[in-house]
């Protein structure tokens, strides 16, 4: 997203005239102003600013900024750049600003006291004295740099206080010959900048001048005069060529050796840089250049040339005399094929070509490249690896094809290949040499075979996760030197006995279909074993005592009855500290096969069948720190968990645990979890311990706290209880059978919880929900910024438009922008959905849309099926973001991050990587049916150990949202997630049956009055975008209700409408799941009771949502357009009528109002201004405080006729005849007209 700042009137009205930068539009405006416009970029802690190009318009470049994030209306877009507040992302400066802490890393100077030497035989003089790059700088006169100036050099010198003289600085240069210079400053803060500053040169080891990041068009003129400058970083920078601190002078650095230009700006290769013989590195990535000069031949001891993230397709002949150049850097730009002068470069080992067009690699064409050992080919679309061949490639070691589109390769003829990278392909078979094969990295392909001949007797690692193996080679079993070897999602039967060797320490076999694990051999030095979801029954009897070593194993998502024991005899030498055992079949009689563990730090049983926990057994068990036993029929924690003093974390949730567990007395306990259980009431000690960070009481319903506990309680940072929620009586038929959420936030391994959930039941004025999660991976700021914004942003833009992509992708782009100074640095994945009516399908109930950025997803399960209803924007994962980021000439780093920041290529947040990483999120719409079920919204850490099948077929067995929340997370957990984990669980109860709307009228019937105005009403919790409970958010609400509007006889809404005149068109019946096309506009009517206090605390029972008490008077919000009831005269005139009426008992917002009499009510006759406030919902009922004596009708409970209307509504009244079965209702008594004046 972007924005602009305007500093002064000058150049206001060069912005709104659309001129350009440099001249004004008339001969009147003011000619030259200099405009700045400053933008974020990586690794920047400050904002780098250029200087406008003369062609330049800046509105224009708002207008493309905010085009490129996102925004695709024209008025729109004139919308949001006038917004102040996106000046945290792009604003213009009239001229250059100044930022104090970078000019004072970049120069120093005055005019100060200064003595040269030790001895007393110099005095003290007034020169000025400049402190630069790397050295001191004093003039031999004062108030000029005229004559001669000495320089200090200060790399590897002293920087000293003199403490007899105040503010005084002793600086000396390194060497037996070294110079001394006596500084004396005129205030303390000019002593510490400089102190500051020369404290850094002096500690340096190189004469490295760093002024990166600084928005410099030219070096200080002083720098030159450093003449020991080796090493001169000038990246993020915009220099000029031809200023006199420009490039076109840097021969005048003596001995620089290396100069990084990268992210300059330039356009072009500056050709002055040939002239800098004394280089040995050169970095002039990212600088949009299309060629480069045949002169840089000049630079004959050039060793390193780094070109990456331009758009160059081809290279100079004459780079071929450059003979010690030994690292190229030719990533992200468009070479189509290896450039031929590489063949000439005798000294080049190592050429990095990732994300360019190479779309075939000729091994014939590496013949000659003899130098070559390291070959950098990702991110290529490389389809073919020609092999052809009969001369091996003897020397190539190292080569990188990950993320490419090979279906098949064939490197047998590289004998000495020692690295292969080749992840993310579309391999089907690979043949290699082993001879000098050490790592292999081939995972997500479609592997059926891989062939290595001979036997790789030096390979120590080898990856073949997520193929299509069967089974694993023989040559596997052979390899004497493994150690690591990861297979897990295959398609293995059987592990062969042989694969654990004796020199494997991880072995990574989950998500296949072992059914057995075959005997180990004696003392195989197994440190690591993950066998997860496969179909183990049982593991060898002699697991545990001969694999001595293992420290973590992980069987979770089996089908054990039971464990083996940890040794033979009563002593155990077992050196296991972590153990997950969630998801199988295991009951207490395992319990005592655990105790000879004895360093078990991590015990994860969830989801077994413990009917119990021995006490005994878990007393010795001394080093537990987590402990997890959620999901199995438990009744109690042992009391002897409190031997356990190292135990932090206790999560036992979804049991029929009653008895809070012994853990508070614990010294480190952080987390307690016993949510989902049957806790009546918790018996606390004098005080808790302070770590404490905790405690989760959520889905205990008979749990009842007392002040004193929730006292003791607050000090926890996380407190998680139940919050009954506060609805009126149409929420209670209307929201709570249709849809019912609940979510879980899980910290995992981390220190904070930077996963953030909105969960809305009721957002907005009629049936819809909004749900969303929030990811800020290291960062929590961003994500609870969202988590409290996005609803509120959400209801503005529906406000707008009312075309689902559109008011959502607004919604994120708003929500980030208003992000501010946080969105800058830090960024989050985020997801919204949003439950709605869908008018243009009237055949449906309600329609969901989605949208997303990052890697937060949301499934659906429609008949019990997974349906994705996001997209992923990894780079990963997405070949079409991919491809966005390479034409933007991004830098994607070896772990596929965004200039090494994130994987993400949609952010909200992080505009400092704009144009790569941008805030339009992805937007789907999906139509609701009754086959749908339910909801999940996970974060990437979910997703990444639980897939969409299996998540649907968790909440499909537990049912409960809150419940199956807290599960899919555990699961989590158990399969190894350690970072933060976060699901929401939307249950769906939409079905044909829950309509109560009458068939539409024909065309020729007449309607119902047009819709009335919408007025200012009072928002009460639960209205327009507040977060309900579950969200997590404290709301605040304000009233438009003063006190006398609280103290008033009677409501109603006010409309500009008048009654039509003629018969009166009754308008057509809706039901709360089929709204008519009017929004819903609650109303007010003030209840009275003569008896309301009993003489107990009106606090004993919190007030109901929607109720307004204030001892007599009692206001209960109406919604005017849930019910159809108006008062007739006579009977029904048609049969039609008397369907109608009895038809309209069915209505949920209507039945209770036929089933039996009202306890209290008013009923308001219309009047020309006003609309009809027909029936005034029943007053709750209470078993205490105001609401506790039996209600009776008030005298002045009385119908209010206006005088005009009186005669009218009395020969109404006379005719009025029952329209249903029932109970008779009360008569109204019509008073005198003169006690209601109007």
């Amino acid at each position: 997203m972007s924005c602009f700042f305007i500093r002064n009137v000058a150049l206001h009205h060069l912005l709104t005239n659309g001129c350009s930068a440099v001249n004004g539009c008339s001969q009147n405006e003011s000619p030259n102003i200099n405009v700045f416009a400053v933008f974020q970029f990586v690794l920047s802690s400050l904002s780098v600013c250029r200087r406008l190009d003369p062609s330049e318009r800046p509105l224009q470049m708002v207008d493309d900024y905010l085009t490129a994030v996102g925004y695709e209306e024209p008025l729109r877009v004139q919308q949001e750049a006038a917004n102040s507040d996106l000046s945290c992302m792009i604003r213009f400066y009239s001229e250059k600003p100044v930022n104090a802490d970078q000019q004072e890393r970049t120069l120093l100077k005055g005019v100060f006291s200064v003595r040269k030497g030790k001895t007393q035989l110099h005095k003290w003089a007034e020169r000025q004295v400049i402190l630069c790059g790397t050295s001191l700088i004093v003039a031999s006169v004062k108030d000029s740099l005229t004559g001669k100036m000495h320089i200090l050099p200060l790399v590897g010198g002293k920087v000293e206080e003199v403490k007899r003289r105040q503010h005084c600085l002793m600086f000396s240069s390194a060497g037996p010959q070294a110079q001394t210079y006596y500084v004396n400053f005129d205030t303390l803060a000019d002593y510490q900048r400089w102190h500051r500053q020369a404290s850094k040169v002096v500690s340096q080891t190189i004469s490295l001048v760093d002024l990166s990041c600084y928005s410099l068009e030219e070096v200080p003129e002083y720098l030159f005069y450093c003449q020991d400058v080796t090493h001169l970083n000038l990246r993020h920078n915009f220099m000029s060529l031809d200023a006199p601190g420009g490039l076109v002078n840097f021969n005048r650095f003596a001995q620089l050796r290396s100069l990084n230009l990268s992210h300059n700006g330039l356009g072009v290769f500056p050709e002055s840089l040939c002239e800098i013989q004394t280089l040995t590195e050169l970095y002039l990535s990212c600088n949009g250049l299309s060629a480069v000069p045949a002169r840089l031949e000049n630079l004959q001891s050039l060793q390193t040339l780094c070109l990456d993230g331009n758009r160059l397709d081809s290279l100079p002949e004459e780079l071929g005399s450059l003979s010690q150049l030994c690292s190229l850097g030719l990533s992200f730009n468009d070479f189509p094929h290896v450039p031929g002068v590489v063949e000439r470069l005798c000294a080049l080992d190592k050429l990095a070509m990732a994300g360019n067009r190479v779309e075939t690699l000729d091994l014939c064409s590496l013949l000659r490249m003899t130098h070559i050992k390291s070959i950098d080919l990702r991110l290529n679309g490389l389809r073919c690896v020609k092999s052809e061949i009969l001369e091996p490639v003897k020397h190539l070691t190292q080569l990188d094809l990950r993320d490419n589109q090979l279906t098949f390769l064939d490197l047998s003829s590289a004998c000495s290949l020692e690295t292969l990278q080749c992840q993310r392909n579309q391999l089907g078979a690979l043949t290699l040499s082993g001879f000098t094969l050490r790592t292999l990295h081939a995972r997500d392909n479609r592997l059926t075979t891989v062939n290595i001949y001979p036997v790789p007797s030096q390979l120590t690692h080898m990856d073949l996760s997520r193929n299509l193996l069967e089974y694993l080679p023989d040559w596997v079993c052979d390899s004497r030197k493994i150690e690591v070897l990861d297979v897990s999602h295959n398609l293995l039967s059987e592990l062969p006995a042989r694969c654990v060797s004796l020199s494997l320490r991880k072995l990574l076999a989950g998500n296949n279909r072992l059914e057995s694990l075959a005997d180990l051999l004696d003392h195989i030095p197994l440190e690591t074993l993950d066998l997860q979801h496969n179909k183990l029954r049982e593991l060898p009897e002699s697991f545990f005592y001969k694999a001595l070593n293992l420290k973590y194993l992980n069987v979770s998502a089996n089908a054990l009855e039971t464990i083996p024991p940890s040794s033979q005899s009563e002593e155990s030498l077992s050196t296991l500290q972590e153990l997950y055992l969630t998801g199988n079949k295991l009951n207490e009689n395992c319990a005592a096969l655990l105790v000879g563990h004895q360093n078990l730090r991590v015990l994860h049983m969830a989801y077994n069948q413990l009917q119990s926990f021995p006490a005994s057994k878990l007393s010795k068990l001394e080093v537990l720190e987590e402990l997890n036993l959620s999901g199995n029929k438990l009744k109690t924690i042992p009391s002897t968990v409190s031997s356990c003093k190292r135990l932090h974390t206790l999560i036992a949730h979804s049991n029929h645990i009653s008895v809070f567990p012994e853990v508070l007395s614990l010294p480190e306990i952080k987390l307690v979890d016993v949510s989902c259980n049957e806790q009546t009431e918790i018996l606390l000690p004098d005080s808790l311990p302070s770590t404490l960070q905790e405690l989760d009481l959520t889905g205990n319903s008979n749990l009842m706290l007392e002040h004193k506990t929730l006292n003791l309680f607050s000090h926890i940072s996380t407190l998680k209880l139940d919050q009954k929620p506060a609805m009126t009586a149409g929420d209670a038929q209307g929201t709570s059978t249709l849809w019912d959420h609940g979510y879980a936030e899980m910290c995992g391994q981390r220190n904070k919880l930077c996963v953030s959930v909105l969960a809305v039941d009721r957002f907005g004025d009629s049936l819809e929900a909004a749900y969303g999660i929030f990811d800020g991976d290291r960062n929590e700021e961003v994500s609870r910024l969202l988590q409290c914004t996005m609803g509120d942003v959400l209801a503005e833009e529906i406000q707008h438009s009312s075309v689902d992509s559109v008011y959502m992708c607004n919604t994120f782009l708003t929500s980030h922008r208003k992000l501010g100074m946080a969105g800058q640095k830090l960024g989050a994945s985020a997801l919204l959905c949003y439950i709605h009516h869908e008018s243009s399908e009237p055949g449906r109930y309600f329609s969901l849309t989605v949208a997303n950025v990052g890697t937060c997803q949301a499934v659906l399960c429609r008949d019990g099926q997974p349906l994705a209803l996001s997209k992923v924007f990894s780079l990963e994962q997405s070949a079409e973001e991919m491809e966005r980021v390479k034409l933007a000439k991004a830098i994607i780093t070896e772990d596929n991050k965004v200039s090494g920041v994130t994987c993400c290529s949609r952010l909200l947040g992080c505009s400092y990587l704009f144009p790569w990483v941008l805030p339009k999120p992805w937007v789907h719409t999906e139509p609701l049916c009754s086959q749908d079920e339910f909801l999940i919204l996970g974060n990437k850490a979910l997703f990444q150990k639980v897939s969409y099948r299996e998540a649907v077929s968790t909440v499909l067995a537990v049912r409960d949202p809150r419940a199956a929340a807290k599960k899919l997370c555990t699961l989590a957990q158990s399969y190894g997630c350690r970072d933060n984990v976060g699901a929401v669980v939307v249950a769906l109860h939409i079905g044909e049956d829950s309509c109560t709307c009458e068939p539409p009228l024909s065309n020729t019937e007449a309607r119902g009055p047009p819709a009335p105005t919408l007025l200012p009403i009072s928002v009460s919790p639960g209205d327009l975008a507040t977060p309900s409970s579950s969200s997590g958010i404290a709301s605040e609400f304000n009233s438009e209700m003063s006190a006398s509007e609280v103290g008033s006889e009677a409501g109603s809404t006010a409309s500009d409408e008048h009654p039509s005149s003629g018969p009166t068109a009754r308008p057509e019946r809706r039901c709360r799941a089929h709204p008519a096309l009017f929004q819903r506009q609650p109303s007010s009517a003030t209840f009275s009771s003569n008896q309301s206090d009993n003489g107990l605390d009106s606090d004993d029972e919190a007030p109901l949502e929607g109720v307004i008490s204030n001892g007599s008077k009692l206001e209960v919000e109406v919604d005017i357009h849930c019910c159809a009831f108006q008062l007739r005269s006579g009977p029904p005139e048609s049969p039609k009528d008397l369907d109608e009426i009895s038809d309209l008992k069915k209505s949920p917002s209507t039945s209770s109002l036929f089933g039996k009499k009202l306890s209290n009510g008013s009923v308001v006759a219309p009047e020309d201004s006003h609309n009809i406030i027909e029936v005034a919902l029943e007053a709750p009922k209470k078993k205490s405080g105001y609401f506790a004596a039996p209600a009776q009708q008030d005298p002045e409970d009385q119908l209010i006729i206006p005088p005009s209307l009186e005669q009218d509504v009395r020969e109404q009244l006379r005719g009025q005849s029952p329209v249903v079965p029932g109970p008779p209702p009360t008569p109204l008594t019509l008073p005198s007209m003169d006690l209601f004046p109007i």
